[in-house]
């Protein structure tokens, strides 16, 4: 039996010497830190079998299953800082928000919200209501020992999408209508959104995460002035909020090379990059930040030789930010061989870290 443990037993760790914490502070680390978005799960035969027979929201509310799976690619790669196990969703589905992750679809809304009642209605998210989420947080941060572990969250635009489209969508057309067409509820909506999002990172900031990130996935749909005017207040609101934490702050978004440096203005002390922008030029655009990313997930299916070139690369290009901490430029792919990602990691650790 798993033994309990309390919020009052909470200790924050200190890890000044963690690669991870320092390149993300921008400090020189030991070693180029290394850590990849969906290293827990998806490609992981481990991963498959334990969650075989498990939904992945109920998987998501078992602190013994995310500490587990949280735990798998750190001890198979020797990565620099665990993610949590969870979604995007989780805390509006903890708040009773009505949806549902389907297999090959993602997140399914039963009701989508498309005006200002739907907006009204929506429930809002108490710290209790993902208790599990936290308490594997615990449990994960007495296990992880020097590795620290980020917590995340999902931004107020991704989040809104899904809701207000109903699930994934390719144009986000019902999203725009809405935020062009009604820009009162769009705020409003948004507005509770970061609410839920703040919410839920303090949650796992109380109960002892190193590190958070959020992901607005979505965000790269949008034109620099609509994220300006419709997003960034409300990711501000969000990234401003954890301030006080002394925790950094990484915000990572797809398609976003225009507008990195407006999410570097929402608060970010890491901005993420995707495989499309170098990070010697994402570094100018986000000054005083350090850079995360970007390598191809794709490249990974493309052979040692090619990785490794890419993987120099990229380290070379980080060297001209603020920190880097090395990573894809989106996530794990579900057949990238898992002993590819081993190597790359041991080969990111081989490679000088001076600027």
């Amino acid at each position: 039996m798993t033994e309990l443990i309390t919020p009052a037993a909470v200790r924050r760790r200190s890890l000044p010497s963690a690669p991870f914490l320092v390149a993300a502070r921008g400090g020189v680390p030991e070693r180029v830190p290394v850590w990849f978005m969906r290293q827990a799960g998806r490609s992981l035969p481990e991963y498959r079998a334990l969650r075989a027979g498990t939904a992945m929201l109920a998987a998501c509310f078992d602190p013994a299953m995310v500490t587990e799976v949280t735990l798998q690619p750190v001890r198979r790669h020797g990565v620099d800082a665990a993610i949590l196990f969870s979604d995007i969703v989780v805390p509006l589905v903890a708040a009773g928000v009505d949806l549902d992750i389907v297999a090959g679809t993602g997140p399914v809304v039963a009701a989508p919200v498309r005006d200002a009642a739907a907006v009204r209605a929506l429930p809002g998210l108490h710290q209790d209501q993902v208790e599990p989420v936290a308490e594997a947080v615990r449990l994960l941060t007495r296990e992880l020992g020097d590795t620290p572990l980020i917590g995340f969250a999902g931004a107020p635009f991704t989040l809104a999408s899904y809701l207000v489209e109903g699930g994934p969508s390719r144009n986000h057309e019902r999203t725009k209508a809405l935020m062009h067409g009604e820009p009162d509820t769009w705020h409003a909506l948004l507005d509770h959104l970061a609410d839920t999002a703040l919410t839920f990172l303090r949650a796992q900031i109380d109960a002892g995460v190193d590190a958070v990130q959020l992901f607005d996935s979505w965000a790269g749909a949008l034109s620099l002035r609509d994220y300006r005017e419709f997003v960034l207040p409300h990711s501000r609101k969000v990234l401003s909020g954890l301030a006080d934490a002394g925790l950094p702050r990484i915000h990572f978004g797809v398609g976003t090379a225009h507008l990195l440096g407006a999410m570097r203005e929402a608060g970010a002390d890491v901005v993420g990059v995707d495989w499309r922008t170098p990070l010697d030029v994402a570094a100018r655009a986000v000054p005083g930040a350090a850079v995360q990313g970007n390598l191809d997930p794709a490249v990974l299916f493309a052979g040692d030789e090619v990785v490794r070139a890419e993987v120099s690369r990229i380290v070379a290009e980080g060297r001209a930010a603020a920190g880097h901490v090395f990573n894809l430029g989106h996530g794990v792919l579900p057949q990238t061989d898992p002993d590819v990602i081993t190597r790359t990691v041991a080969y990111a650790h081989s490679l000088p870290t001076g600027r």
